[in-house]
C-alpha cells in the first residue's frame, strides 16, 4: 500500500515545507490490483480532495479516490472508473494532471514528443467521461519561456482560485520546481507569469518517490505531495 508524504507552501517565502501544518503521511486504500500510481493526479474541487490513478497500461481509464478522513479510499463517495474520450491519437498517457477550476474538471495530458503543447479534457456532468475538444474549452495550450533543463516527465497543474498553474521540476534536481502560470492576454501558460519563478522544496523524507508528484490548491493552501512506497 502506498501513502503520500505532504507538504504546504510557507506563505511569503518561496518554500513548500513537509509537515507545514499538514498532516505528514496520508495512507491511500482500496486501490485495485491493477492500479498504476505511477501515472496519477490530485485535485481539491472545493469540497472534496480527489486522487487519481491509471488503470494498468490503460491510455483513457482512470481510478478514482478521495479523502475519506482518514485516507484517500477507492470509490468513496465518487464515480470509481471514469474514461477519457476523444483524445488525439499523439496524446501521451505517460503522465496526467489533473485540477478543478471553481467551475469544472480539467484533465491535461502532454502531446508526445512535444510536452510544452496540452491537450485538455473537461469532465462531462452526468456521465463517467472527460472529453477532449468538449463545449468551449480551448482544447490544446501551449507552455513557454520555461528554462531548458525542465523535467517534463515530473509536472502538474493547479487552479488556486484566480490563476492557473503549472509546475515542473528540473532534471538532476528532486528539490527545485520551476512555475508558471496562464497569461489570458498572451493564450498561453508562461514561465514566471504571475509567479514565483523557483521553488524549494524543504524536509521531505528520504523515502519519497521523487518520480512521483502532484499538488493541489485548496481555497486556502497550496499542497505538496510525494509518494511514499
Amino acid at each position: 500500500m502506498i501513502s503520500l508524504n505532504q507538504g504546504l507552501w510557507v506563505p511569503g517565502t518561496d518554500k513548500y515545507e513537509y509537515g507545514y501544518n499538514s498532516i505528514p503521511n496520508i495512507p491511500v486504500t482500496g486501490a485495485p490490483d491493477d492500479t498504476n500510481f505511477r501515472r496519477w493526479s490530485m485535485l481539491h474541487d472545493g469540497t472534496t480532495y480527489r486522487l487519481y490513478a491509471f488503470k494498468g497500461s490503460s491510455r483513457d481509464t482512470l481510478y478514482q479516490f478521495t479523502w475519506n478522513g482518514s485516507s484517500y479510499a477507492y470509490g468513496h463517495d465518487s464515480i470509481p472508473v471514469l474514461t477519457l474520450t476523444n483524445a488525439p491519437a499523439d496524446a501521451d498517457p505517460s503522465s496526467i494532471s489533473l485540477l478543478h477550476s471553481g467551475e469544472a474538471y480539467h484533465a491535461y495530458l502532454r502531446r508526445l514528443g512535444d510536452p510544452t503543447t496540452l491537450y485538455q479534457f473537461v469532465y462531462v456532468p452526468g456521465t463517467t467521461t472527460y472529453q477532449w475538444s468538449y463545449g468551449d474549452y480551448v482544447p490544446t495550450l501551449q507552455v513557454t519561456g520555461f528554462p531548458a533543463d525542465t523535467d517534463w516527465s515530473r509536472w502538474s497543474m493547479l487552479h488556486d482560485g484566480s490563476a492557473y498553474r503549472i509546475y515542473a521540476f528540473h532534471y538532476g534536481s528532486n528539490d527545485q520546481l520551476a512555475q508558471g502560470s496562464w497569461n489570458a492576454d498572451a493564450s498561453q501558460y508562461q514561465y514566471a507569469h504571475n509567479s514565483i519563478p523557483e521553488l524549494k522544496l524543504t524536509g521531505f523524507p528520504a523515502d519519497s518517490d521523487v518520480g512521483r508528484a502532484a499538488m493541489l490548491h485548496d481555497g486556502s493552501d497550496y499542497r505538496f505531495y510525494f509518494q511514499k512506497p
